[in-house]
């Protein structure tokens, strides 16, 4: 059991565990970088340490110095939100040598899950639905790549094992572009993530990205708690989420979520994780699991009614999940549009000081924003400065409360994304429900030359 939670992370996430360990009666110590010493999560906070200058390697991805925090402020554990050191399984390991709680999974685990290789392989065996591909690295001997790709079946993609975030990652069209793409891919996985490692999978051209929550304590509970859709996609990067996917047979996802649950049972799983899946013609295929809390979270937290950060902290206090798989349910249907300080069709980050700051209210609307009016979007870290949330009693209705929420957006002194997100919800295929992870850059593409 702990009473002292440090928050290692910033923005919108760092409000939101704030909030859940207030309710829970916990203390939270907030640190921050000399560019976030007039956040609102810093002031609200019991305690606040700054932990160096603006530069994330020198403050929120600097361990030593969030492992001080903790101890000065006598914090007995560390959230990691999402993003910086959430899936570093070092930190992890740091934190329990430390004596202090990581509120994750473990340190082994977060390792496992985090080669893609291995994480493959503990999925298949759990009988979860994989990309056709070999489970094993791929070797250096180039007849046997080339003998890989063939069993496989072109086009195939290359991918980094320690790869994530759509970096070290090639498709290949044919054989006469296989080896060059294999030497490029191994080079960057080396330089980016540490280990040259590669696997190769069958590429699926018109896949859906449909993601499954789940949630486990150390007592053998493990729940799935529906799915999410994050189809629409720029360079990797989700912009809009919904709960649950739309258009896909309500049992073949309950048989998947079965199965996840069980991975989740066969690796000794605890906390919160997502199983990320690709979804094409009525099957679905794992690709990673993240072991961490997502940025969209609330649309399930919509959706079953579950506060996942709550229950995320109580399974790190040693409780047990006081609910049942039984007892959870998928009502209604939920979106989530990322709202960024960016150019909404060049993309370029808009840093700077707010001017005037009003977001939209109403039934069925959520904000989880740490802005404020006056505040400061500065230059160093991801532009994600609020989440629009909207849920109804069907698709439609969400649908229609997001168009309502987003006409109410007025922020002036930086530009937003909020023209990009209307655009998209008037787009023919997305009011049907019918897009790929290609589909907004295909967008993107077409209203570019128009």
């Amino acid at each position: 059991m702990f009473d002292n939670v440090l928050i290692a992370n910033r923005g919108e996430i760092a409000l939101r565990i704030q909030r859940a360990c207030r309710e829970l009666g916990l203390k939270t110590v907030a640190v921050y970088s000399e560019a976030d010493a007039d956040a609102r999560y810093v002031r609200l906070a019991d305690e606040a340490l700054c932990i160096g200058p603006a530069s994330p390697a020198q403050s929120y991805l600097n361990r030593a110095a969030i492992l001080f925090a903790a101890h000065v402020s006598g914090a007995q554990a560390i959230h990691p939100g999402y993003g910086f050191l959430s899936e570093n399984a070092d930190f992890a390991a740091e934190i329990e040598a430390a004596g202090l709680v990581f509120i994750g999974p473990d340190a082994q685990t977060i390792r496992t899950m985090g080669d893609k290789v291995a994480a493959k392989r503990a999925m298949r065996a759990a009988r979860v639905p994989c990309v056709p591909g070999p489970d094993g690295g791929l070797s250096d001997d180039p007849t046997e790549i080339l003998r890989v790709a063939e069993e496989i079946g072109y086009p195939v993609i290359v991918k980094a094992a320690g790869g994530g975030g759509g970096r070290g990652m090639r498709v290949v069209l044919g054989a006469d572009q296989l080896l060059d793409a294999v030497s490029v891919t191994r080079e960057e996985a080396r330089r980016a993530f540490g280990k040259p490692e590669l696997y190769m999978e069958k590429f699926l051209e018109h896949p859906r990205h449909v993601e499954i929550q789940v949630l486990c304590d150390t007592h053998g509970n493990a729940l799935w708690l529906g799915s999410r859709d994050c189809s629409l996609q720029r360079r990797h990067q989700k912009v809009l989420e919904e709960a649950p996917a739309p258009g896909i047979d309500a049992g073949l996802i309950r048989q998947v979520g079965e199965r996840c649950v069980q991975a989740c049972r066969q690796t000794r799983y605890r906390g919160v994780g997502t199983f990320e899946f690709l979804y094409e013609n009525g099957q679905f295929y794992f690709i990673e699991m993240n072991t961490r809390l997502q940025v969209e979270h609330p649309v399930t937290e919509m959706t079953s009614g579950i506060d996942i950060v709550r229950e995320q902290i109580r399974v790190a206090q040693g409780h047990a999940l006081s609910i049942r798989q039984s007892d959870i349910r998928t009502l209604g249907h939920s979106l989530e549009c990322r709202i960024n300080a960016e150019d909404p069709f060049t993309f370029m980050p808009c840093p700077g000081r707010v001017a005037v700051w009003e977001l939209p209210g109403g039934n069925g609307v959520r904000i989880d924003s740490h802005m404020t009016g006056s505040a400061l979007v500065p230059p160093y870290y991801d532009s994600l400065i609020a989440k629009i949330i909207t849920h109804g009693a069907t698709r439609d209705e969400a649908l229609a409360r997001m168009r309502v929420a987003l006409s109410e957006v007025r922020v002036e002194g930086i530009r937003t994304n909020v023209p990009l997100h209307q655009a998209v919800l008037d787009d023919d295929a997305f009011r049907a429900g019918e897009v790929d992870i290609h589909h907004l850059e295909r967008w993107l593409a077409n209203r570019k030359q128009t």
